[in-house]
């Protein structure tokens, strides 16, 4: 299924805006979580994350995406600038068309 470019777009600013707005309330879940299984990750909202590790240590070791760059990208496309985050941009852009290619 191909989607138009205004599609794509969309779907852009909906996922930038998940990463500059989203709740983390579920990634702290997962911090105090004693028991993980499928059951439970699945219904977890972890958009927002962007590594999780395990160290040798123990415990859980979480890293997000960087809102401020999700809105600087925002404002980017609201105001039709460029700047260095366009990079940012355009490899959600990659993204989200190699996510399609995988869908079809």
């Amino acid at each position: 299924m191909e989607h138009t470019e205004q599609e794509k777009q969309t779907k852009l600013v909906e996922g930038l805006e998940r990463l500059a707005f989203g709740n983390v309330t579920d990634a702290i879940k997962l911090l105090f979580c004693d028991e993980l299984n499928t059951r439970i990750l699945n219904k977890l909202d972890l958009f927002n994350i962007s590594e999780i590790k395990r160290p040798k240590g123990g415990g859980i070791e979480i890293k997000f995406y960087d809102r401020l760059k999700a809105l600087q990208c925002l404002q980017e496309l609201y105001n039709g600038q460029s700047s260095d985050t366009s990079g940012f941009y355009r490899a959600l852009e990659q993204g989200v068309k190699t996510f399609e290619e995988d869908e079809s």
